[in-house]
């Protein structure tokens, strides 16, 4: 809770996310060469357009020279001198505007031809290397969330919802790409663009570019107001979109269980309720940006409606060209569209900046389980483990899973681990390979604490079949050889048919090569763990953990497996959780636990003796089971009668 306290805290800083945006910012130092090209690419373009203004003034300049030329060269001789006196020239230069104009003319144009050419060219090279540093950023964002999502330990897990980090790995890692291929792109160029401008017009008309200055820091306040306003909106956005992704990733998880209980009704409700709740919010952000762009066009109407009158003024009393007029309006235009850019780059810097606060949210998030500084190589193993008064609570907090856990299990020998749900058998078997870390005592593999190896060596030499059976999409040699890629077909099949495997996979008209399936869909509960424990076999571990491995298979299957299992639990060291006593009842240790604790431990004729509660269970389990072969035998006789 402390730990989420502080993260809240930090969350509602006063960075709000620029922080982290910063920090994402500076992996465009990994691709240097990429970076230099596209933004020395959007330099020298906006540097061209620049320059189109100047010559679109020369052409109306010679256009109107040129004109002017024409019409004093056709009134008579005297009235030309006359003329010529008046305009302040010559008739020599009269004559030479009139000859050259079209050359000006054409000159202009041939130049305004040129930059527009190298800016399309250097647009195409500023959108091609944006995009593919944008691509490059993306890809080393979603591959070190990936690895760091792969690497927190199992309690970081069970406190964050898997759709909340898909989207992070996702939607949020989108935002960023985005900004850093468009928004960032987007600021430099405004920078550049009102910076070159404004010296270009304070250097051709100071005045007027007075009149326009009072807009820029106004249209800047208002920007920054409404970027502090929507950083928060577009945290709760993503937030929101995490909680409906959340929702579609169970809905579609659990299709089954839905239409099996006729719950699409409700949960199409939950489901609406969830786009609601991102509608409303979206439509939030949506009003502020509404009212922000009007106000921003208001703005830059109004600074362009004070430079028409006063620079009016000018051109009535002759101290401004036509010319010098187009070229001052044009370049008036490069000092708005970046005010009018700032929307954009607004609302992709906010959403950029939430986005990157819960991206490095993960990547900074403390892993309780890692290698401590220098955790050596757990060597070969002969599989002695040994509990010292272990002690385990969930997230450090609350009531005690596990208390004063001692017990010892000899190289070979095969411990079982009986007791009523939440007794704590799962907690136990998860502490050997290091899913959580005690919270008191030591766990000892051949004299080792396990927090004193490496986390790889030491899991490398477990193999686990969890009660809940996991299989990838793929066939089925694929999942059988999941923890070794490189086995032989004979090593696989040795293993699938030591799990009892083999002949069900040979009935599939692919074999190894059948496609298991989102999830193992294709196959039956049982033939899922058979593949399970398959997979756990071909590793040859020296410990092996079987989480109530036969709970989904029929009562043959079962025997088959446990006979499989006891030929292979032979030199290993093992521990089993069973439901059933039935399965464990030749095992050199059975741990009876109580509330996190051991309550009796030894063989199952000396338990049945000593302890009430072992007793109990055994009892409980014997009643069952002959009421279970009561029902087989009337459902026998009956199919006997109709037949």
């Amino acid at each position: 809770m402390t730990e989420q306290r502080g993260r809240g805290k930090r969350q509602g800083g006063a960075d709000g996310g620029m922080k982290e945006l910063g920090r994402a910012i500076r992996y465009l130092g990994r691709y240097k060469g990429v970076a230099g090209i596209a933004y020395g690419s959007m330099v020298i373009g906006t540097l061209s357009l620049l320059a189109i203004p100047q010559l679109i003034q020369n052409i109306i300049d010679a256009i109107t020279s040129g004109y002017v030329a024409n019409q004093v060269l056709a009134l008579p001789q005297l009235a030309q001198g006359l003329a010529a006196t008046a305009m302040g020239k010559t008739l020599q230069q009269i004559q030479t505007d009139a000859d050259t104009a079209l050359g000006a003319l054409f000159g202009a144009l041939a130049a305004i031809v040129l930059f527009s050419i190298a800016r399309a060219l250097f647009s195409f090279l500023r959108g091609y290397f944006s995009e593919k540093l944008s691509q490059n950023l993306a890809y080393d964002f979603r591959n070190e969330l990936y690895e760091k999502i792969q690497r927190l330990s199992f309690s970081y897990h069970d406190r964050n919802q898997t759709g909340q980090l898909m989207i992070r790995a996702t939607d949020d890692v989108e935002k960023l790409r985005m900004f850093v291929g468009q928004g960032l792109a987007m600021i430099l160029e405004s920078l550049i663009m009102l910076a070159a401008t404004l010296l270009i017009l304070a250097l051709s008309n100071w005045q007027l570019t007075l009149v326009v200055l009072p807009t820029l820091p106004v249209a800047l306040i208002l920007f920054m107001g409404f970027g502090a306003i929507s950083q928060p909106l577009f945290s709760e956005l993503q937030k929101r979109l995490s909680a409906l992704n959340t929702v579609l990733q169970e809905n579609l998880a659990g299709i089954k269980l839905v239409r099996a209980f006729v719950r699409e009704p409700e949960e199409q409700q939950r489901f609406e309720g969830a786009v609601d709740s991102h509608l409303q919010q979206a439509l939030k952000v949506a009003k502020i940006f509404s009212f922000l762009f009007p106000v921003v066009f208001l703005i830059a109407n109004l600074g362009q409606a004070a430079v028409l009158y006063f620079g009016g003024q000018q051109i009535v009393y002759g101290t401004l060209t036509v010319g010098e007029w187009q070229k001052f309006s044009l370049y008036l235009m490069y000092v708005f569209f970046p005010l009018g850019m700032l929307g954009m780059i607004i609302s992709l810097m906010a959403q950029a900046a939430a986005s990157a606060k819960r991206m490095f949210d993960i990547l900074d998030a403390k892993n309780e389980v890692v290698n401590k500084p220098g955790a050596i190589e757990m060597p070969s193993i002969t599989g002695r483990v040994t509990f010292e008064n272990v002690d385990f609570r969930y997230f450090n907090s609350g009531d005690p899973v596990l208390s004063q856990v001692s017990c010892t299990a000899e190289p070979g020998q095969t411990i079982a681990l009986l007791g009523a749900t939440g007794s704590g058998k799962t907690t136990i078997i998860n502490l050997l390979p290091r899913f959580y870390d005690v919270t008191g005592g030591r766990v000892l593999i051949d004299g080792h604490d396990v927090r004193d190896v490496t986390i790889e060596s030491l899991r490398r030499q477990i193999g686990l079949v969890l009660q809940e059976t996991t299989l990838f999409t793929g066939t089925i040699r694929d999942n059988i050889a999941f923890g070794r890629p490189d086995a032989t077909q004979e090593e696989v099949e040795a293993a699938a048919k030591a799990a009892a495997a083999h002949d069900f996979i040979m009935e599939f008209p692919q074999g190894y090569d059948t496609p298991v399936g989102e999830r193992g869909s294709t196959l039956s509960g049982g033939q899922k763990q058979r593949v399970a424990i398959a997979r756990a076999l071909l590793l040859n571990p020296h410990i092996l953990i079987l989480d109530d491995s036969t709970s989904s298979v029929d009562v043959t299957t079962e025997f088959h497996i446990q006979q499989a299992l006891d030929r292979l639990m032979k030199d290993r060291t093992s521990f089993v959780i069973a439901q059933r006593i039935s399965t464990v009842v030749n095992a050199d240790q059975i741990l009876v636990l109580d509330r996190g604790r051991i309550v009796a431990s030894g063989k199952h004729e000396d338990l049945l003796e000593s302890s009430e509660i072992y007793a109990e269970i055994y009892s409980s389990q014997l009643v069952e089971d002959t009421v279970l072969e009561a029902d087989d035998a009337a459902v026998l006789a009956a199919d006997g009668e109709v037949a």
